[in-house]
């Protein structure tokens, strides 16, 4: 393929024409921008940057969602759909909104001034849907911080069923003969996450939850307060904190992979993990998956892409961030089916028992119950304990630290003149808010609020938004004006690949979840728990809470913008002219890529 000339030389400024040597010869339309020197806040490293990403990319979800759905999914013929559907949707809507927000240099919310104004309504849902993130994903790291604190014991609490919180349910398996296990048996692992970290027992489902946990109000206390602090100064202090929070996870996870294969049965663990069933790849469903896990593992729509790198350099390479963050993201989660899946062959050779029946369980559960009950039984067991739970606080916490710089970075935008000098007691607003918003979450039933809030909250809403913002600029702001955009700062366009991608392939990629997922909704349970009718209601009510400001600021802008309707319309989809920095060649990238 032909290389690209590098962008414009020294002192020129960063306008699209004819004196503009890099551009002559691109007889295209190109944005209408300006330039001005920049004073915008920046990361004091390249490496704060894509650790601040990978750190959101990877979260807890890569650990206990990607293993359980690739099991149950046709085993290592998931692979194949997997890959398709990042390499068609999901890192081409990651690289989008890397480069929209590095072009734009702007939050979720006044960037669409520059790109769709009518679309601005996108920008107030991201807020609201981390908002609601926030809720509930915070306290599942609070329950990490009680498991962490719990290890901390000779004989882990988990081990055995002579504490207060058992009853006669409780069934060790390990380190016994003759054990008989049937289906009201329950492991000491499971009694201690539900009996004495959660109390669940104590609530009757949603109409009454109980009441609040004081030690897991300790506990989030505690993140919050880590959260704050390392947010309160911007990327500056952010940027240092995720050298530690997003490279522990990797030692840990090395650490617990190598433990893992020592195991007895962790080969059985392996084999149920990757033997491909490739009758599977003939299932919609499976593709749905595989298109619903890439999308939430690398989190194009929550809007952190574009606050994150809106704070890079200009001439910053997006695309070479894109490809190596994505990648790291992936090949992250396929490692850590091999941690899990060791572990759950140790435990099926251990009960006597296939690996399926041990890998029933996904999400939280599989984190809180079934792994812990594994490290209990180990030679070293607070050790691995310890260290196992360091690296779920430290997951949850990038994540955290993505979401609500989003809302941060958008609101600040938004209002300049009321928040620019303020920020750390703007943060302090925000971490307090989410602070309250959590306390349903702390309750004996506290887990039936989490499950409600990830299903409903997150879910459809999110792939709705990202399925907006892709058609916004794809086929609103224009491909030709946003290709153009990048080689204002790379030097060199997209090629047709990438183009064809936003312009068809991502947006019905999108498309292709969200009708899958609302012909074919599963069942809401946790434990024994079904949900009631009314608290699904509920729960498409707090999905349309925050996806409805998005036809309500449609209408409002129309209606409120003077003129006809043809006039109106003209006005609310012209974007607004873009500033960018004033750029010399000792910041330029010179190394144009294929």
């Amino acid at each position: 393929m032909t290389r690209q000339e590098p962008a414009a030389p020294a002192g020129s400024q960063c306008v699209q024409g004819p004196s503009n040597p890099a551009y002559s010869t691109n007889p295209e339309p190109v944005p209408d921008v300006t330039t001005q020197t920049d004073s915008r806040d920046k990361w004091s490293k390249k490496m704060d940057f894509l650790l601040s990403v990978i750190g959101f990319a990877v979260d807890l979800g890569n650990v206990w969602r990607f293993p359980y759905i690739c099991y149950q999914n046709g085993g290592g013929a998931f692979l194949i759909p997997y890959v398709v559907m990042a390499i068609f949707g999901g890192v081409p809507l990651f690289y989008m909104e890397l480069a929209l927000g590095q072009f734009h240099r702007t939050g979720a919310i006044s960037i669409w001034k520059h790109i769709c104004p009518i679309f601005k309504g996108i920008g107030y849902a991201i807020c609201i849907i981390a908002l609601y993130v926030s809720f509930y994903y915070n306290t599942i790291i609070a329950w990490a911080l009680f498991y962490f604190y719990s290890s901390f014991a000779s004989v882990l609490p988990w081990t055995n069923c002579d504490n207060a919180w058992n009853t006669e349910n409780c069934t060790n398996y390990f380190l016994l003969d003759n054990v008989t296990w049937n289906n009201y048996s329950r492991s000491p692992a499971e009694e201690f996450y539900t009996r004495n970290v959660l109390e669940i027992h104590r609530s009757d489902g949603l109409r009454n939850v109980g009441g609040i946990r004081w030690q897991l109000i300790l506990c989030l206390f505690l993140i919050f307060t880590i959260v704050y602090f390392s947010l309160w100064k911007g990327v500056k202090t952010s940027g240092k904190v995720v050298w530690v929070t997003a490279t522990l996870p990797y030692v840990v996870l090395f650490i617990l992979l190598i433990r893992g294969a020592t195991l007895p049965g962790a080969w059985k663990g392996v084999v149920f993990y990757l033997q491909p069933k490739w009758e599977k790849l003939f299932e919609t469903s499976v593709w749905v998956d595989a298109a619903a896990q890439i999308f939430f593992s690398l989190g194009p729509g929550f809007g952190v892409l574009l606050a994150l790198s809106s704070y890079n350099p200009f001439t910053n390479n997006c695309y070479r961030d894109a490809i190596v963050t994505s990648l790291v993201n992936c090949l992250t989660s396929f490692m850590s089916g091999f941690v899990i899946f060791t572990v759950l062959g140790y435990m099926a050779e251990k009960r006597n028992v296939n690996v399926e029946d041990v890998a029933r369980d996904k999400g939280p559960s599989l984190l809180f119950i079934t792994y812990p009950e594994a490290i209990a039984n180990m030679t070293g067991s607070t050790f691995f304990a310890i260290i196992f739970f360091v690296m779920m606080i430290t997951l949850g916490l990038d994540s955290t630290f993505g979401g609500l710089e989003a809302i941060i970075t958008a609101v600040m935008d938004e209002y300049p003149g009321y928040l620019a000098h303020r920020r750390e007691l703007f943060v302090l607003g925000l971490v307090v808010v989410c602070f309250l918003g959590s306390l349903s979450t702390l309750t004996n039933g506290g887990a039936y609020v989490v499950k409600l809030l990830e299903e409903f909250g997150v879910g459809s809403s999110i792939i709705a938004v990202g399925f907006l913002e892709a058609i916004a600029v794809s086929w609103f702001y224009g491909i030709t004006r946003f290709s153009n955009d990048i080689k204002s700062m790379l030097g060199y366009a997209p090629g047709l690949f990438w183009k064809v991608c936003w312009v068809a392939i991502s947006p019905a990629f999108l498309a292709y979840i969200i009708v899958s997922s609302l012909l074919k909704p599963p069942p809401l349970q946790l434990f024994d728990y079904k949900y009631p009718d009314w608290s699904i209601t509920v729960g498409y009510v707090i999905g349309a809470s925050s996806f409805m400001w998005i036809p309500i600021y449609m209408v409002y802008k129309l209606v409120w913008t003077p003129g006809s309707l043809k006039q109106r319309l003209a006005v609310c989809l012209r974007p607004e002219r873009t500033i960018l920095p004033e750029i010399h060649t000792d910041s330029l990238n010179m190394t144009p890529v294929p």
